[in-house]
């Protein structure tokens, strides 16, 4: 129960989205690289994290050059970063301030479903070695050991599954949303190289569930001024590239 409460109520890494002037600043940034006004400015940026090359993407929700491996929920709506998905079972997305909790809350149930299937049918055979007619007498009152077993074994197999799934994620350090993207598989016969590995089990164990967790970046008791809403347009001169229909697009695709 402690880990499920601290996987849901705490933050799973938000990213603050950029502020008016930051906004503004990189808007001008990217409006003076850019040569060619017709089309608007790159929304990428690349950089190269141990000899990976890895392309920074723009949040047009946030404002924002996303981290590596950060990428934007569509359900919280909010940049997360180290993002691995939004589990609607715990009521908040899984990410790098939350990831370990999330991961023993589902190792810790695997082994309590365990634990509950297996004496309950201990519990059950043993009555029945008394003889049929007596575990008749018994059973009215025991019923409840019968539907435990019926939960347990249903419920058993998507606990185990998705247990031993983020076993295999933690031990080869991804994340979900990068394990359904395929990004760091090999593409044109090129092995892309995971940069956040490691190398090696013990390692990867340790960096994912043992590391240092960074603070978090929200301030839990600040206020959202009227500056913070307005929209863009009329700070850029009307030209806020990637706004409206467009940056709706292309937050979808990403």
């Amino acid at each position: 129960m402690g880990c499920l409460l601290r996987t849901a109520w705490s933050d799973p890494g938000i990213i603050p989205r950029a502020s008016p002037e930051e906004n503004a600043y990189l808007e001008r940034c990217l409006q003076d690289e850019n040569t060619h006004e017709y089309r608007p400015p790159p929304r990428t940026l690349d950089i190269t994290i141990n000899g990976a090359p890895i392309k920074l993407k723009y949040c047009f929700t946030c404002k924002i050059f996303r981290p590596p491996r950060a990428s934007h929920c569509s359900m919280c709506d909010n940049c997360v970063e180290n993002f691995d998905h939004h589990c609607p079972w715990v009521g908040n997305c899984v990410g790098r301030r939350n990831y370990r909790y999330f991961f023993l809350f589902v190792t810790s149930l695997t082994f309590l479903c365990l634990f509950i299937f297996g004496f309950s049918v201990t519990h059950i055979v043993l009555w029945l070695q008394g003889g049929f007619l007596e575990a008749l007498k018994i059973s009215p009152g025991r019923y409840p050991f019968t539907l435990l077993i019926l939960i347990c074994f249903f419920s058993i197999w998507s606990v185990v599954g998705l247990s031993g799934f983020h076993s295999y994620l933690v031990g080869r350090s991804l994340t979900t949303n990068e394990d359904i993207k395929g990004t760091w598989s090999k593409k044109r016969n090129r092995d892309n190289q995971n940069p956040f590995d490691q190398g090696g089990l013990w390692k990867n164990c340790c960096y994912v569930l043992c590391s240092p967790l960074p603070p978090s970046m929200i301030n839990r008791r600040g206020f959202v001024s009227d500056d913070y809403v307005t929209p863009d347009s009329a700070r850029n001169n009307g030209r806020s590239y990637g706004s409206g229909t467009e940056g709706q697009v292309l937050e979808t695709q990403t």
